[in-house]
């Protein structure tokens, strides 16, 4: 047996050798067990599958009916259920058309692949109490799940499955025990009430009188995080949309990729802690984890390397583009032209519709970012670029590539290596920010995963977002010295100075960052391998950590030196350069950017994004010839005219710019 959600609910299966079920009996799961199977339907087409929802009892399962569903009604299913609960996530449809893969081991192992995640899915929402007796799924199953009533007629009716003795076997569900949403608001949350919200009312008045509406209310069914209002159908109810500048009290989408508790300092990436996964991976080991959704095994982790190793490269054709830019041309403007270019050199794997291309661009993508980060730096201080090496593993290629030269042999620090792979581990992927709805954005208009990529680069590239660690050292230099720590404290405290410290608390956690933790060990580690009177920077970052560790204002405050503190200064101490800080944050979260776009395309729901705004602008008005306008008589423009001196443009006012007429 094994657990689904974190709930009571069962599945459980077992096949004798000759493939049938073998029933358990009565006596460990009650009465209330059904038998679910999903199996390829050949005799009907491609994409078909036979549904049998029955009592598990041999008597019942021979009087059992089936019906023919297809992969569509599967997803209409699902559409039609979204509204009560958040259900399990329905599998990723196949890519290619099954008639395409007949008569092939791979494509018959693909559609019973697609069939087993089917089943998956129709047996929790066979267990949810509050779908399991929804119509609409027992119209789609062909029968009723209260046990007193009979089977619904149907036309399409089929004799039960025998699936074969290789394949896995049905699966046993225990109903009325897929309780989802343990500790949501009003389940053990302190809150009044008691029990779980399924729905919200909302109640408005205007000339015409009193108004309400319901508004269901979804839960996570791993319990984990708050619940949210459906407010899909809001506008059609009400005339109204909700307003939520920068999306903070938003869900835009369904994940299961990362988690984040900020009360509780939790991050998780596929439902394991970071701290984890800090202490035990490399950055491949969570790459392959975000993007695949399971760790890898032994074997699966040398194939993923070995896929990285062989992917290193760029085209040589790319290496002239970037003798195009300036030398003084910021990193992070060279990684957003360069990245989004190369759907222009590997058009092999833009089809987004191909899972097979979709991992293929993954792969490219994770390879080739250290390699382009590391010519972008190379090309900015006029050295040779320096080819990636397959001897090395990835962060100790990167610094090979950032710092050897032709000149002479470069031998990479372990320590150094190491605080590299656990900066780029910590940063891979973080929920939903700013860059990587970036990315689901883009990705929502069917972009290329280049040009996806692109934009969550171009979204990290803004000071608010990626560029925290920057602002540390800019900070550190403008304290200066240790003497001079005390001043500056002094100025953090006092609300009437804009000075604030930079690297101190967080906006999502509010008592400490995970991360934080494990950058401080990393920290420490490199610190005791350097001469630290030599690095003056460093040993300030050093002395200000100790007092904001003990000072009472930002220990009561919960500010305490962020991810982006330490990360900052441990990049300082490697030699990394400043603006290189956050092209080092691209090539870690580019893992997490993958991940995220191609889940996208699992999500029956997706759409383009479209949201929607409060207008402020003026009311309609009617169009004023130029000659009607005001202002000096209008001439007939010709060369001979004089140009107009710059006057600001009233959309800019205060901000420093004017437009030039004729520019």
């Amino acid at each position: 047996r094994r657990t689904v959600d974190g709930s009571t609910t069962l599945r459980l299966g077992m096949s004798s050798s000759s493939g049938q079920l073998v029933h358990l009996g009565s006596s460990y799961f009650g009465t209330d067990v059904k038998y679910v199977s999903v199996v390829p339907a050949e005799q009907e087409g491609s994409g078909a599958f036979l549904v049998f929802v029955s009592e598990a009892t041999p008597e019942s399962r021979d009087q059992s009916v089936g019906v023919v569903r297809s992969a569509r009604e599967f997803s209409e299913l699902h559409a039609a259920l979204r509204g009560r609960i958040l259900c399990a996530a329905l599998p990723d449809l196949p890519t290619r058309p099954v008639a395409l893969l007949e008569g092939s081991d791979g494509g018959e192992a693909l559609e019973f692949a697609y069939s087993r995640a089917l089943q998956a899915y129709l047996a929790e929402l066979v267990a949810h109490e509050d779908v399991s007796g929804a119509e609409e799924l027992s119209t789609f199953t062909g029968r009723s799940f209260k046990l007193s009533a009979p089977p619904p007629p149907r036309t399409n009716v089929l004799s039960p499955p025998a699936r074969p003795a290789s394949r896995e076997a049905p699966t046993l569900v225990r109903l009325g025990s897929g309780k989802v949403g343990a500790g949501s608001p009003g389940e053990g949350s302190g809150k009044e009430g008691g029990g779980k919200a399924t729905k919200v009312t909302l109640s408005w008045c205007d000339e015409s009188g009193d108004h309400s509406v319901e508004l269901p209310v979804l839960h996570p069914n791993s319990g984990l995080g708050n619940p949210v209002i459906d407010v899909r159908s809001l506008n059609a109810k009400t005339g109204f949309f909700t307003h939520d500048p920068g999306f903070t009290s938003t869900s835009s989408c369904e994940s299961a990729i990362s988690f984040i508790d900020g009360a509780k300092g939790l991050l998780m990436h596929r439902g394991y802690p970071i701290e984890q996964l800090a202490s035990s991976c490399s950055f491949l080991e969570v790459a392959f984890l975000l993007i695949e959704g399971e760790l890898p095994t032994a074997p699966q982790l040398r194939r993923f390397e070995a896929e990285v190793h062989k992917n290193w490269m760029v085209h040589e054709k790319l290496l002239s583009f970037f003798g195009g830019f300036k030398s003084d041309a910021h990193p992070m403007a060279i990684m957003v032209s360069v990245v989004g270019a190369l759907s222009a050199f590997y058009p092999d794997s833009v089809n987004i519709h191909d899972a097979a291309q979709r991992r293929l661009s993954a792969i490219r993508m994770v390879a080739k970012m250290p390699t382009i980060a590391a010519i972008a730096y190379k090309t900015s201080i006029g050295e040779p670029v320096v080819y990636p090496s397959n001897a090395l593993p990835f962060a100790a290629n990167f610094l090979h590539m950032m710092f050897a030269t032709p000149a002479e042999p470069y031998k990479v620090d372990p320590v150094h290596a190491e605080a590299l792979e656990m900066i780029l581990l910590l940063h891979a992927d973080h929920e939903q920010n700013a860059s990587t709805s970036t990315v689901r954005i883009a990705s929502s208009s069917q972009a290329n995963p280049f040009a996806c990529i692109a934009a969550g680069i171009a979204s990290l590239w803004g000071p608010a977002h990626g560029g925290a660690n920057e602002a540390v050292l800019r900070m550190l230099g403008e304290i200066g010295t240790v003497e001079r720590i005390p001043a500056f404290i002094a100025k953090a405290k006092d609300k009437a100075d804009p000075f604030r410290l930079m690297g101190f608390g967080h906006r999502v956690y509010k008592n400490f960052d995970p991360r934080a933790k494990l950058m401080q060990k990393v920290c420490h580690s490199v610190f005791a391998g350097l001469n630290l009177e030599a690095h003056p920077d460093l040993q300030l970052a050093q002395q200000l950590e100790k007092i904001a560790l003990e000072d009472e204002y930002f220990v009561k405050r919960s500010l305490y030196p962020n991810v982006d503190f330490y990360s900052g200064i441990v990049l300082r101490a490697l030699g990394i350069p400043t603006d290189m800080f956050t092209v080092l944050f691209a090539v870690a979260r580019t893992s997490g950017w993958l991940a995220q776009w191609n889940e996208s395309f699992s999500d029956p729901q997706q759409r383009i994004s479209r949201p929607r705004q409060l207008y402020s602008g003026v009311a309609r008005r009617e169009f004023v010839p130029l000659a009607q306008r005001g202002g000096a008589e209008a001439s007939p423009r010709s060369a001979e005219a004089a140009p107009a001196a710059a006057v600001p443009s009233p959309a800019f006012a205060g901000a420093g710019v004017v437009v030039e007429p004729g520019r």
